[in-house]
C-alpha cells in the first residue's frame, strides 16, 4: 500500500509509538492523519500540530464508529492497556480485545479494509531465541500477551474471511521520549530520588532486544508499503540484546552517577515477565528494512531523550 497522501487513523495516538507514528506519517508521507484516543494513558500534548484529534473510548461501539469513517485508507490500531499501567487482569484482557473487535467491526461498516496492528513479542512466551514469526506453539505467560494473541486471532479472521489486508507487528521493547512505567524512566526517577543506590527488579540478568521509537515507526510504515496483501506478521526489533544490568550502567553513566545496585531477586522482574527475548528480524530484513542501531544504542538514545524531559 502506498502511504503517500493517504488518510490514516492512529488509535492510541497520544502514546509513545502512536504520537511518533502520527508525526512520521504526516512529515514523511504527507498523510492526512487523525488520532483517536481517550487519553487515559496518552497525552494530547504529544500529538503533532495539524493532526486531527478525536477523543474516543474504543470500548464504546458508537465512539469507535464515529472515529472510523469511510474516507480512511488505513487504520493503525495501537490503542491498548499494558500490564505495567493497568492492574486489573480481567479488564485488561476484556477491554483490549473489545477495542480490537470494535475497530474491526467499525472498519467493516465503513468499507475500510487496511489494518496495521501493534502486537507484541509477549505472544511467544518463553520461546527459543532468536524467535521467528512462524514459531509455534504460541504460549504467552502474561495476561497482556494473551490479549495480544486473542487480538491477532480476531484480525486473522477478518483477513482470511472478510477481505482485510492486515499488517501485524510483534514488537521487541520500544523505547524513547514520553515513555513512563518502563525500565529506563524507572531507573532515572529512582536515581533522581536516591543517587547512591538503585533497586533493580529481579536479578538484573534479564536480557531483551530494544528498538528506538523513531526506528520503530519507520519500520512500521515500511512494512505497510512493502508487505503483501492478506495477513502479514513481522517481528520488529534489533539484532542484539542488552541486560537490565547493562541498562542500569548506561542510565547511571548518562547521569554521571555510580550507584550501588540492589536486587529484588528471582530471574524475572514481575509475574509474566519473559526474562530472555530476542526476535528474529530476518523476515523484516528480506523486505528491505534493517535495524539501524544496537539495543545498547537504542537504550542510550532513549535515556538521553528521557533525561531531557525528566530533569
Amino acid at each position: 500500500m502506498d502511504l503517500t497522501g493517504s488518510a490514516a487513523l492512529v488509535t492510541g495516538g497520544g502514546g509513545l509509538i502512536g504520537s511518533h507514528l502520527a508525526g512520521h506519517l504526516q512529515a514523511e508521507y504527507g498523510a492526512d492523519v487523525r488520532v483517536a484516543d481517550d487519553f487515559w494513558k496518552g497525552e494530547r500534548g504529544r500529538i503533532p500540530d495539524g493532526v486531527d484529534v478525536i477523543e474516543a473510548d474504543l470500548t464504546d461501539e458508537a465512539e469507535t464508529r464515529a472515529a472510523v469513517t469511510d474516507d480512511l485508507d488505513v487504520v493503525f490500531h495501537l490503542a491498548a492497556y499494558t500490564d505495567t499501567n493497568f492492574d486489573d487482569d480481567r479488564a485488561l484482557f476484556e477491554e483490549n480485545t473489545e477495542m480490537t473487535y470494535n475497530v474491526l467491526e467499525a472498519m467493516t461498516d465503513a468499507g475500510v479494509s487496511n489494518l496495521a496492528f501493534t502486537s507484541s513479542s509477549t505472544v511467544y512466551g518463553e520461546a527459543p531465541r532468536p524467535t521467528p514469526e512462524d514459531y509455534a506453539p504460541l504460549e504467552p505467560i502474561s495476561i497482556y500477551g494473551s490479549s495480544k494473541l486473542a487480538d491477532e486471532a480476531l484480525i486473522s479472521t477478518y483477513a482470511k474471511s472478510y477481505g482485510f489486508t492486515a499488517w501485524v507487528y510483534r514488537f521487541a521493547n520500544i523505547v524513547g521520549p514520553y515513555q513512563r512505567g518502563n525500565v529506563i524512566p524507572d531507573f532515572i526517577q529512582k536515581l533522581q530520588a536516591d543517587p547512591e543506590e538503585l533497586e533493580i527488579l529481579g536479578d538484573g540478568r534479564q536480557e531483551k532486544s530494544y528498538l528506538h521509537v523513531t526506528d520503530c515507526v519507520d519500520a512500521m510504515c515500511h512494512v505497510v508499503e512493502h508487505g503483501e496483501r492478506d495477513l502479514n506478521t513481522f517481528n520488529l526489533g534489533s539484532r542484539t540484546t542488552t541486560s537490565v544490568n547493562r541498562i542500569a550502567d548506561i542510565v547511571a553513566a548518562e547521569m554521571g552517577l555510580d550507584p550501588e545496585y540492589g536486587y529484588t531477586g528471582g530471574d524475572r522482574g514481575w509475574t509474566g515477565d519473559v526474562p530472555k527475548m530476542r526476535l528474529s528480524v530476518e523476515k523484516l530484513a528480506a523486505l528491505g528494512w534493517e535495524p539501524p542501531a544496537s539495543s545498547d544504542d537504542a537504550v542510550r538514545a532513549a535515556t538521553r531523550d528521557l533525561l531531557a524531559e525528566l530533569s
